[in-house]
């Protein structure tokens, strides 16, 4: 989710600010596919070629920030209210990447009043991740080739590279294409983008250490705790996202891309931890759809739209993320289903006739019902009712006696009596013909397979011999 400035996104004379329309898609059916094909990766990285490889820019902002932190905290002392501002200070300019980076302008999922713009524009900056074009541009990439060699922070790369290994060295492909065209015509992103040097300082390092100095005194400590030491927070709090929420949580709407769900994700992520929500809903403003769930981001622009200053807050309809849920549920209960234990299909079971039912009864404990032969020798001693009733059917119809003529019985008498199917009865009898009696309470609600519902399976063949039965 998150990129750390670099030479082209400091460089406002790079061709991708001075294109005004996207890079074309080549015509073609897996446009990733074709490129992967179509154009040369930068050689693996090895120890020979390293130090070439690095990206310096990056290194210095991931590693410097953390050491001046560390160095800075053993001789600034933490004064209270310099610690209150740091935390504040962090969800403001937190809130500029998640609000307004991510949320405004990669997804567009709200419009934003020109005065917001701005506000969320310069706390953006002072997380030092780039400026909102280059930002987005990557991001959008992300999305549209989630977990592909186009991807500029592959999850499946492992969780150290898009957590921050993507940055530290020379992309070794080009993201995949991405529109950003609407941004290039936004006013706001074109003068965050103009300006972004003098902006990252600013707001960075400067303000926090002047709030703190005119507020109590303590310009060195809000340099170095709310200036920072508050970036090293906000940079891995948003380099989560890449990583963590690709790692850590469930797939409660769509399991065929990496992204999950985690409440510890959301609470280090300022709300941005509901990831495969997201990755499914990417134009919604919001992540957590419960009342309950942690998404200050998503609080924050429903203030902002009540005070005005925010509107067209994009909601996806319910029906459809519910339809999503709905899936993921579905194969959570075929994957329970397929451990189970299953009658035998109709289609494979020999048809009997009844001469050599009754013929075949004398030699095994054989039972009709509902047009089914069923075998019952291991049960007529468990019988909770008696084996004497089991025996007195034997070589019989007991479909009347099993249906509530002796006692109805219940659901999980049905599905066990189903488990002992040997045949079936060749013209069946009034009550074969049920299909709420034939199936067992069980099968009702399986869940079939694409290919069941293409295929109607082999047809039943007649069989009138003992070996049919076996």
């Amino acid at each position: 989710m998150s990129d750390v400035v670099t030479k082209d996104s400091a460089n406002i004379n790079d061709s991708s600010a001075t294109t005004d329309s996207p890079m074309p898609i080549p015509d073609v059916d897996n446009y990733v596919a074709y490129t992967i094909r179509n154009t040369k990766a930068l050689p693996p990285i090895t120890w020979s070629n390293l130090l070439n490889e690095i990206n310096w820019l990056s290194v210095y902002i991931l590693t410097v920030p953390p050491l001046v932190g560390i160095v800075g905290a053993f001789y600034v002392k933490l004064q209270w209210q310099t610690a209150l501002w740091a935390v504040v200070y962090y969800f403001m300019t937190g809130l500029g990447i998640t609000a307004g980076y991510h949320r405004l302008w990669a997804h567009r999922a709200y419009n934003a009043s020109l005065p917001l713009q701005y506000l969320l524009a310069i706390l953006g900056a002072g997380s030092l991740q780039g400026s909102i074009k280059w930002w987005s541009r990557g991001h959008r990439a992300h999305h549209r080739y989630t977990d592909t060699e186009l991807d500029p922070y592959n999850a499946h790369k492992g969780f150290w590279y898009s957590h921050i290994g993507w940055m530290l060295v020379k992309p070794r492909r080009k993201p995949g294409v991405a529109d950003v065209s609407d941004l290039r015509h936004n006013p706001v992103v074109r003068w965050q983008h103009k300006h972004y040097l003098s902006l990252i300082l600013i707001m960075g390092f400067v303000l926090p250490s002047v709030v703190a100095y005119l507020g109590w005194g303590d310009a060195k400590g809000g340099f170095i705790y709310a200036g920072v030491i508050r970036l090293v927070f906000v940079h891995h709090s948003t380099f989560c996202v890449n990583s963590l929420a690709h790692w850590l949580g469930e797939t409660p709407f769509d399991d065929k891309h990496t992204p999950r769900d985690h409440m510890i994700t959301a609470f280090v992520t300022i709300g941005e931890g509901y990831h495969n929500f997201h990755h499914q809903f990417p134009m919604d403003y919001r992540n957590a759809i419960r009342w309950y769930q942690y998404d200050p981001t998503k609080w924050t622009i429903w203030v902002l739209q009540k005070l005005g200053l925010a509107s067209h807050l994009k909601v996806f309809p319910d029906n459809e993320v519910r339809k999503g849920q709905l899936t993921m549920e579905l194969k959570r209960l075929r994957r329970t289903q397929e451990n189970l234990t299953w009658p035998s299909d109709s289609n494979d079971l020999p048809v009997i006739s009844w001469d050599s039912f009754t013929t075949q009864s004398e030699k095994r404990p054989l039972i009709l019902i509902s047009g089914f032969i069923h075998d019952v020798s291991d049960f007529i001693e468990e019988h909770p009712g008696g084996g004497h009733f089991i025996r007195n059917f034997i070589g019989k119809d007991a479909t009347t006696a099993f249906f509530g003529g002796v006692y109805d019985h219940s659901n999980a008498a049905h599905n066990l009596l189903a488990m002992k199917r040997v045949g079936v009865l060749h013209g069946g009898s009034p009550h074969g013909l049920d299909d709420k009696r034939a199936i067992p309470p069980s099968q009702r609600l399986k869940i079939a397979r694409y290919t069941e519902l293409l295929s109607p399976g082999s047809s039943s063949t007649y069989s009138d011999g003992e070996d049919g039965l076996l």
